[in-house]
């Protein structure tokens, strides 16, 4: 009998490769068990379970339609894992980051490409408000204002898994990431590299330059990582000079 992963594995390869998106409707039974090399019998027994984990759903006289990607969900359990290795270890955040870096840079370069006028104009506007929450002094909000230029350059990739693993990320990094922003936000030297910063990434996809949107993502996430650990530095010196004020 083949394995009940191996048959999800090759349902994430058809519904890939046929273009299949959430609220489609699935192939036929018949069709299913061609494509997947399995009786009706088997591919009822796995239908059943799909449904139980809600990645599909039957409607009586329409078929099967899709209500989750199976992909979706396999990175969803994988990513909980990564939070408990951050529960266990903060400095895995790190890690985080890097692989930010990472898939940012990628979604950045397809929204340079692919973005459309409304989105362009959504994440210029999320910019400002970036700007307005600096010039007031908001710290709080400005960091999540921060977080949602970023959210928003990822929805402009039009990449379904690019967008569900950044959401994720910043899910992973939240606490971290606004605290570590909020302290860098009271920096005025660090100010201006953020703001010089988004405005180039803002620049490069506004002008569909693909190239320079990848490179100022890359040197925009390796200038925060290197100030979150000087931070983290900078509160682990202070929390000794503390202890020894105790003696």
């Amino acid at each position: 009998m083949v394995a009940t992963e191996s048959l999800i594995a090759s349902l994430c390869d058809m519904i890939q490769s046929q273009g299949i998106e959430v609220g489609d409707r699935l192939p036929a039974e018949r069709k299913l068990c061609e494509i997947l090399s399995v009786s009706r019998t088997r591919l009822r027994e796995l239908l059943k379970q799909l449904t139980a984990q809600g990645i599909i759903e039957t409607k009586v006289g329409s078929g099967t339609f899709l209500k989750q990607n199976p992909v979706i969900q396999k990175m969803d359990a994988n990513l909980q894992q990564i939070d408990n290795l951050l529960l266990q270890d903060p400095d895995y955040r790190f890690d985080v980051q890097e692989a930010r870096a990472v898939l940012e840079s990628g979604a950045a370069w397809y929204a340079a490409l692919r973005a459309t006028d409304e989105e362009k104009n959504h994440i210029r506007a999320v910019y400002e408000e970036l700007q307005h929450y600096q010039n007031i002094g908001d710290l709080e909000k400005a960091a999540h204002a921060d977080a949602k230029f970023h959210l928003a350059i990822a929805e402009a990739s039009h990449n379904i898994v690019l967008i569900q693993l950044m959401r994720n990320v910043f899910e992973l990094l939240q606490h971290n990431v606004v605290l570590a922003r909020h302290k860098m936000y009271t920096d005025t030297l660090m100010v201006d590299q953020l703001n010089h910063q988004h405005s180039t990434l803002l620049t490069a996809i506004e002008q569909k330059d693909a190239t320079n949107a990848l490179k100022s993502v890359q040197q925009h996430i390796h200038y925060v990582i290197d100030q979150v650990k000087q931070i983290d530095e900078e509160i682990a010196r202070q929390e000794r000079k503390n202890r020894l004020k105790k003696f």
